[in-house]
């Protein structure tokens, strides 16, 4: 009996060539729907970052003068225009010419008051200068001179020109040992300052000064009577005084006979 070949039912293998180019039809549209999926992911996913990168900041965005219809929404050119930082190179150059000028500045003003000081006291010593050797001229002639005929008139003249501890060395000198020795022997004492040299050498000068202290030296001539003496007995002195100034003039605070 012939073997018999088993037929094929028309049409079937056109129909699996359909259901196979259907599938890869499918399967093709399945990864393009993916891919669009994921593009759009990707999209969105970047608005998102990009207005959390936005949100948080303020911009200014100044207004027309008739106003806006619809006011527009700022750019993000805006957002990165007014977020961007200074470099540092060019930050730490000008913190340091800020201090520089700062420095500049001060050292400048220090430099303003030493000067003006350095005027001001300079102005002060040379009016204490003048003054000083004036009150010296007039105050030696009554310190240094004495009338055993009228001791307590002429200390109490005296002490006039005195301040300080010198005030009170001078009375107890004058009163334990000129007056009473005066008295003993009428002594008289009578001192003047003592005229220029022929070499015009001045009678007073000035050895220091300060705005408030001055000494001065003098060139004193004492004429002395008294009866230890035959006559009268020159005698020409160099005296140095210390010229102190005080709230109402200047006053004798030392002298020492050189």
């Amino acid at each position: 009996m012939p073997k018999t070949t088993p037929s094929r039912t028309p049409g079937t293998t056109t129909r699996r060539t359909m259901t196979a180019a259907a599938r890869a039809a499918a399967k093709r549209a399945e990864r393009s729907h993916h891919g669009a999926g994921s593009v759009a992911a990707t999209d969105e996913e970047a608005e998102g970052r990009s207005e959390r990168a936005l949100a948080g900041r303020t911009v200014l965005v100044e207004a027309p003068k008739d106003g806006w219809q619809d006011p527009p929404e700022p750019s993000p050119e805006a957002y990165e225009e007014a977020d961007t930082p200074e470099r540092p190179g060019k930050s730490g150059r000008r913190r340091l010419l800020t201090a520089s000028l700062g420095v500049l500045l001060v050292a400048g003003l220090v430099a303003v008051a030493v000067l003006g000081w350095q005027y001001r006291d300079g102005r002060r010593t040379e009016a204490a200068r003048t003054e000083a050797v004036a009150a010296a001229r007039k105050a030696a002639p009554s310190v240094l001179s004495y009338d055993y005929r009228h001791l307590e008139r002429d200390f109490a003249k005296a002490r006039t020109h005195l301040t300080g501890d010198f005030s009170s060395e001078y009375g107890k000198t004058t009163k334990t040992v000129v007056g009473p020795t005066a008295k003993k022997y009428q002594g008289v004492v009578k001192a003047t300052i003592a005229a220029p040299g022929s070499g015009g050498t001045p009678a007073a000068s000035v050895v220091s000064a300060s705005p408030d202290e001055v000494v001065v030296l003098l060139f004193v001539n004492q004429v002395t009577e008294s009866t230890q003496v035959s006559g009268s007995r020159v005698d020409l002195n160099r005296v140095r005084m210390t010229m102190s100034r005080t709230t109402d003039a200047w006053k004798v605070s030392a002298v020492d006979a050189l």
